[in-house]
């Protein structure tokens, strides 16, 4: 028989979004489960690199950036789809919330001295003080359920170790051409080796790791019931209509009563076939696009357009683009490396079918992904190629496929590399115009050996910079394509979340697409629309609004039931 359990908040989903909106709720004594359908906690925030966009926080206040020019950037970042009073409750929360992250639980926060914005040429940006990012730490805090923590993606890993972005990864980037970044680099991977060989995962997180590691620790303290491999089946609505709860499946089978409400955080739809069909103008069969993100099958929008709800895709971008390389193990499963960075460094170009550049590669992937989507638009599939030299693949690899001294066999027969002793040869294999490619690099190359790219602009502002080889002069995202072998990996498009999401009114309540709000339920984090307007405007675009609307609906939802006259019970 069907179990029934009683709370006052169900929060489907354990991401950042989830976990801040239980941890918020469960500080005013709520009683909270978090529902995961995935056998371990963390979402795709686990896998990311934990960064959150938060203007107003203590340190960007103090090194004098203001709510004023965060609010113009924004304005110019999408301006046809700018959410007025969406942006203003999220600039007036941010103080409030990461006081409270730090102040009233285990999340602590760096704050990094550069980290711009990703549009520097708008006005309002800013070179640092608005993105942060979780300081690491020793899963063992979590003590026997830190292995329940959803694990590094592992293409994105060095051998087991997640590089931070900033000094961290610059050391990674220079491990063979310096003794001081060798050190650092053996250091760090005999760490991870020793670690993970003695307690089966390495101990020490960083990244989006270390955010939900330390979240959870918060959540586990604070009584917050979290229940893994329980996937939601459907809502449940009480006689006046408002959701009273929901009915689980798996570990934790049976109802549960939800007396204040449910919030949806399970993340968005660019894992469904179907909803990519209707809202991704890239993919009208479902099969072009390939998501690395954990969890986001569209199970908060199904469960919203059950109870009335709709997809608000009245955005700038539907989602939030990260191109990505497609290939096998050799076991034959599928893998995916989002290429976050590495399209911007020196010696490295991105060309289409025709064999020629259609982008600033040194833009944010979001950014660089929406450039190679409008430029393959009425084509049979969104794709491209990243070529580099030998010295450029001897220094920097490409993506996944790593730099000297990594041998390169295994990257060959998993059909991730490709090489060849010319860019005639190189073209062949591509089945690109060889002509076309050869004239491609001969017109880059001289620009390129000054410093300059004036088809796209590549090196020319100072988050391009951040991007590429700090080191690398005169320019540190433009080299030439210089002598072979050859190499390339072919890019197609993926993303980080969906910036079209389930409708909300300003206070996280899913709304019908009249506009009428549906009682007892809320909608945060990558589940809702983007309250940028699907702008993306730096690191942690999703991160930095998903903490500051879990936080604000953790708050207020016993306010919201009040007004509809449910009594809470007390915390269990």
């Amino acid at each position: 028989m069907a179990r029934t359990v009683e709370c006052d908040v169900l929060v489907i989903g354990s991401g950042v979004a989830g976990m801040a909106a239980a941890l918020k709720a469960a500080s005013q004594g709520l009683s909270v489960i978090v529902a995961e359908k995935d056998r371990h906690f963390g979402g795709t925030t686990a896998i990311s690199a934990g960064w959150a966009w938060v203007p107003g926080n203590k340190a960007g206040t103090a090194a004098g950036d203001t709510r004023a020019e965060a609010e113009q950037y924004l304005r110019h970042l999408a301006p046809d789809t700018f959410n007025a009073e969406g942006v203003a409750q999220f600039l007036d929360t941010v103080p409030e919330a990461i006081s409270f992250f730090e102040n009233e639980t285990d999340v602590k926060f760096a704050y990094p001295e550069k980290a711009p914005d990703y549009q520097m040429d708008l006005p309002g940006a800013k070179l640092a003080g608005r993105a942060i990012i979780p300081q690491d730490v020793d899963a063992r805090i979590l003590g026997d359920k830190r292995l329940l923590i959803q694990p590094y993606l592992s293409s994105y890993t060095v051998f087991g170790y997640m590089p931070q972005v900033g000094p961290d990864i610059n050391e990674f980037f220079h491990v063979n051409q310096s003794l001081k970044s060798f050190t650092y680099v053996a250091r760090k991977l005999l760490r991870t080796w020793f670690d993970t060989a003695r307690y089966g995962r390495s101990v020490l997180r960083s990244n989006g790791n270390a955010l939900m590691i330390r979240m959870a620790k918060s959540a586990y303290d604070a009584g917050v019931r979290m229940w893994k491999s329980t996937p939601v089946l459907s809502l449940v609505r009480d006689d006046d209509g408002a959701v009273s709860g929901a009915v689980l499946g798996g570990e934790h089978a049976g109802t549960v009563h939800a007396r204040l409400g449910v919030i949806l955080a399970a993340g968005g739809f660019s894992g469904d076939k179907e909803l990519r069909r209707q809202y991704f103008p890239h993919d009208p069969q479902g099969d072009d696009h390939f998501t690395p993100t954990v969890g986001h099958d569209g199970d908060a929008a199904r469960l919203a357009l059950a109870a009335g709800g709709h997809i608000d895709n009245s955005v700038f971008s539907v989602g939030s683009w990260a191109p990505v390389t497609v290939f096998r193990y050799l076991n034959g499963r599928q893998r995916l490396f989002p290429h976050l960075r590495a399209i911007g460094l020196p010696g490295l170009v991105a060309v289409d079918r025709d064999g020629k550049r259609f982008g600033n590669e040194a833009l944010s992937y979001h950014d660089f992904g929406g450039q190679m989507i409008r430029h393959n638009a009425g084509k049979d599939k969104t794709f491209g190629y990243v070529i580099g030299d030998a010295k450029t693949m001897h220094k920097y690899g490409i993506g996944y496929a790593k730099p000297w001294p990594m041998p390169r066999g295994y990257f060959y027969k998993t059909g991730y590399l490709v090489k060849a002793g010319s860019l005639e040869g190189l073209a062949a294999k591509l089945g690109i115009d060889a002509a076309a490619l050869q004239q491609t690099v001969a017109e880059f190359n001289p620009h390129a050996e000054a410093g300059r790219d004036p088809d796209f602009g590549r090196g020319s502002t100072l988050y391009n910079h951040f991007r590429g080889d700090m080191e690398h002069r005169p320019n540190p995202n433009l080299a030439p394509v210089g002598k072979g072998p050859y190499y390339a990996a072919k890019i197609q498009m993926g993303d980080l979340g969906t910036s079209a999401g389930v409708g909300v009114n300003a206070r996280a309540e899913v709304v019908t697409a009249e506009g009428t709000r549906i009682p007892g339920l809320l909608a945060v984090g990558s589940a809702a629309v983007s309250v940028f307007g699907g702008g993306y405007p730096g690191y942690g675009s999703h991160i930095g609004p998903a903490l500051v609307f879990g936080y604000r609906a953790g708050r207020d939802i016993a306010k919201l039931a009040a007004e509809r006259g449910v009594e809470r019970a007390a915390a269990v």
